[in-house]
């Protein structure tokens, strides 16, 4: 999907499919899109992705149901996206799990920090986390 050779990023590529996706959607929230211009915006957050990628990734989400895509106004206009209200859902619902992810993985970071000028072991693993939900009411 991203070129391993001008990416920084190769060989995990597949990890940043989905995030290249949600930046579309979170721009197409916001304004129309058109595949170049969103590809230099990823370009422009270390992403180099070629319009032979970018092209069929937009229309997979069009088809999806996530963006909506109209001809430009006269024959030689670009093509623009916008996202449809299930995109808009679909965003809405991937912030919360990716804010739920970023603070995951950042306060692990902070924790290794703590431990490393404390010199005690502060980590709490994945399953205590999961048993202190369940007691304290939460949902996993």
């Amino acid at each position: 999907m991203l070129n391993s050779v001008t990416n920084p990023l190769g060989e995990h590529r597949e990890l940043y499919s989905g995030l290249i996706r949600l930046h579309v959607l979170h721009h197409a929230v916001q304004e129309s899109i058109f595949g170049l211009g969103m590809i230099e915006e990823l370009g422009r957050h270390g992403y180099k992705v070629s319009p032979g990628m970018f092209y069929p990734l937009l229309h997979s989400m069009e088809k999806k149901g996530l963006l909506r895509s109209r001809p430009g106004r006269t024959r030689n206009d670009r093509r623009v996206y916008r996202a449809t209200a299930e995109g808009r859902k679909a965003l809405a619902a991937a912030k919360r799990r990716v804010q739920e992810l970023f603070s995951e993985l950042f306060e692990e970071t902070a924790v290794v920090e703590r431990a490393r000028y404390s010199g005690k072991r502060e980590r709490t693993t994945y399953c205590e986390k999961v048993s202190n939900r369940k007691h304290e009411g939460g949902s996993l």
